[in-house]
């Protein structure tokens, strides 16, 4: 029945009893006929709490040794999920992200794939044995050295793997049971989607919502890998992410709107006072790639005519707040700004949907929704399938059911349970 790669969270691991119902989970599959490779996460929370170990130990751990230190967590699923096979009866290999051939680039902390080169793993398939491999890790192709890829790593592992292998599809299991229009905590009567798209899918990660990283969109859709995401805790179907279908565009009248994604992560920053002038904006910006700050939502408003100077705001992530400020003021004097504004009580709300390209009246519909209840717009950034708004972050939750509501996305009946807690 071919190659089927699955991915467990670390809340699907959480402790011994979740392990072994893992293990039994994976065996069903190996039973049905599949070749069957796992990508694993650490157990629970405990890459957290190898941080927080580190942190305790020096206040600047040297990224080689972090990653010597965080690849422990996955090392330590793979060989118990391995156990837990074998006391069922079946065979399993394990392999950390460098024996299964994860070729990286050489950045520490948020390391790149750059191939995957599976010799082992097929070996250990064609000899009958589940492959468990430890997610969220490779070897750098310059130095040989061991790295990690990043927070939800291990998602992007499993995608990776399954496009090497030529794996039918690749199941992302998590303690919920798919893909919901909003983020069940904050709606409970949120849906669950049966399909959606990978732009869909990409806006979505884009715009917070956690159920999968951005980069293993990314790489599902570069090489057409669905990806089916359902839970740990039941055998309900999921959600499927897939490509776009022929005429779905005609499907939409059902499908306006895939969901509402909420992002409580990110600050704003607002230079006062620039100089209306060509390149002010360029410089400033420059400052902010060269400290390696990514920038998403920008405003920049209408030249005061008394003064000639305008404002220019944008948002980033919050942990690149301080790294942002002191790349600006380093320029202060060669730009000739005023001050600069650092407010990290915002939030972004964002509504997604491929159907919006051909239903005029969405926006306004949007924005009528949060005016109802309240809620004041700080920024605006559109694409063809998103909107997203900047509020204050104590009306986060308020904007996210008020639209949710307003598009008619709340379900009869609660569908969406959180398994494990942690929504990963």
């Amino acid at each position: 029945m071919g190659i089927v790669v699955q991915k467990y969270g670390g809340s699907s691991l959480a402790d011994a009893g979740r392990i072994k119902e893992v293990a039994r989970r994976i065996v069903e599959s190996k039973k049905a006929g599949h070749d069957v490779v796992v990508a694993v996460s650490a157990m629970g929370d405990s890459t957290d709490e190898l941080l927080e170990l580190a942190e305790g130990v020096s206040p600047l751990p040297p990224a080689r040794e972090l990653d010597m230190l965080l690849t422990a967590g996955e090392r330590i699923s793979m060989a118990l999920v391995a156990m837990a096979i074998s006391d069922l009866g079946f065979t399993a290999r394990s392999f950390t992200g460098s024996q299964a051939g994860v070729i990286t680039d050489s950045a520490h902390g948020r390391a790149k794939i750059i191939d995957v080169t599976p010799g082992r793993i097929s070996a250990a398939i064609a000899d009958g044995h589940i492959v468990i491999v430890a997610g969220f890790q490779g070897v750098s192709q310059d130095t040989k050295e061991i790295t990690t890829l990043g927070r939800g790593g291990t998602d992007t592992t499993a995608v990776a793997l399954a496009a090497a292998l030529g794996a039918a599809y690749c199941e992302i299991y998590t303690d919920v049971d798919g893909v919901f229009t909003a983020d069940p905590r904050i709606v409970p009567t949120a849906r669950r989607l049966e399909r959606v798209s990978y732009e869909e899918m990409l806006e979505m990660a884009a715009s917070g919502a956690k159920i999968l990283h951005l980069r293993c969109v990314e790489y599902a859709r570069r090489y057409d890998m669905p990806v089916h995401v359902r839970s740990s805790f039941s055998h309900k179907e999921g959600t499927w992410i897939t490509p776009s279908q022929p005429g779905e565009e005609e499907a939409m009248e059902q499908a306006i709107i895939a969901g509402v994604a909420h992002d409580r992560s990110e600050a704003k920053i607002t230079v006062v006072g620039v100089p209306d002038k060509v390149g002010e904006a360029a410089r400033i910006f420059e400052a902010l790639a060269a400290s390696e700050v990514n920038i998403d939502m920008v405003v920049q408003n209408v030249s005061a005519a008394a003064t000639g100077l305008t404002d220019i705001s944008f948002t980033l992530p919050r942990t690149d707040g301080q790294q942002a400020m002191s790349a600006l003021a380093g320029i202060q004097d060669e730009v000739g700004y005023e001050k600069l504004l650092y407010d990290d009580q915002v939030g972004k709300v964002s509504l997604i949907g491929a159907g919006m390209r051909s239903h005029p009246g969405i926006t306004a519909k949007f924005f009528a929704s949060l005016a109802s209840a309240g809620v004041n717009i700080e920024m605006i950034s559109t694409s063809e399938i998103r909107i997203s708004v900047i509020v204050d972050e104590a009306q986060v939750d308020e904007a996210v059911r008020a639209t949710h509501t307003a598009f008619e996305l709340d379900a009869t009946e609660v569908e969406a349970v959180v398994y494990g807690g942690t929504g990963r």
